[in-house]
């Protein structure tokens, strides 16, 4: 039996994979066998939530506190890792996670990265993997473009109070990708570990927008209620990091946040990969559809 570790259980990717992978547990034409292990911080918290999924196991583990890296590490075969959003200090957290993974005998590692970390240096993403290299693991990198829940996570908290986008991005393309076909994908690359080892797949959707335009979108199927429209901000970098320590955001999370919304305006437009359709054997999901079915958090 394959045990697999799911490190960010709890955060959007996580709970969308576990739904999968448990999914594929009770499925007759499943051909493998694997037990999923959701690596919390909070272990009630985290039941609560997968109340539902009976036959999950959890352990603590925090990457604030290695203490929790060798009982989290007992006995797995494969871990699904997610960087916290908060770490960019890579070298101080992911070097000793490292260590341990090898010293548990653990080779296979699927890390979820971003599209283009392979050509930028500066983002956590390329030094992780450069790690999971250094380190000599069987690995799969899973490289995403932009996520269309950013509008109902990270950015959801200015959406509903403020009515507004606020962001470094000016008039930046983004490729837009649902974490339901991430999730569904990695299921399966999970499964198939053996397959598709040492490899790296860009996931994208097939669609390039800028804010203003995805606004526009959001407000057209919104018209009809009684909501204030939503606008596009367009900050500069300073101002942004401003606003943002004003808020509270963690100063980590803010440089992230610029990096992945500002750069991309200096960049040429994202690549677009069919590797979802070609996998899975379905389009990925458009974002009009998202909207629609996401439209009452926009209202």
């Amino acid at each position: 039996m394959q045990r697999i570790l799911i490190i960010g259980a709890t955060g959007n990717i996580g709970k969308s994979l576990i739904n999968y992978l448990y999914a594929d547990t009770n499925n007759a034409t499943s051909t493998e066998d694997f037990k999923i292990i959701a690596a919390v911080r909070n272990i009630n918290k985290a039941k609560d939530k997968f109340k539902s999924f009976p036959n999950i196991e959890y352990v603590h583990f925090d990457f604030d506190k290695p203490t929790t890296f060798d009982s989290a590490l007992k006995n797995i075969n494969i871990i699904f890792l997610i960087r916290p959003p908060h770490i960019s200090d890579i070298e101080t957290y992911f070097s000793p996670f490292f260590e341990k993974v090898k010293q548990h005998n653990i080779n296979k590692i699927v890390f979820l990265s971003v599209q283009g970390v392979e050509s930028s240096k500066v983002i956590p993403h390329n030094k992780i993997e450069a790690l999971i290299k250094k380190h000599n693991f069987q690995y799969i990198f899973l490289r995403p473009s932009y996520f269309m829940q950013n509008l109902t996570t990270t950015l959801y908290n200015d959406i509903k109070h403020k009515r507004k986008i606020i962001l470094p991005s000016g008039n930046a393309c983004f490729n837009w990708i649902d974490i339901e076909n991430i999730s569904e994908f990695a299921s399966f690359i999970l499964q198939n570990f053996s397959k598709y080892k040492n490899t790296a797949f860009d996931l994208t959707g097939y669609e390039l927008e800028n804010y203003q335009t995805v606004v526009n979108l959001i407000n057209r199927n919104i018209e009809e209620s009684s909501s204030e429209p939503i606008k596009y901000i367009n900050l500069n970098p300073i101002s942004f990091y401003r606003l943002k320590k004003k808020e509270g955001m963690k100063k980590g999370m803010i440089v992230v946040m610029i990096l992945l919304h500002f750069l991309p305006r200096f960049q040429k437009k994202p690549n677009i990969s069919k590797n979802y359709e070609n996998i899975i054997g379905k389009k990925p999901t458009t974002l009009a559809q998202f909207i629609k079915r996401e439209k009452n958090k926009f209202i």
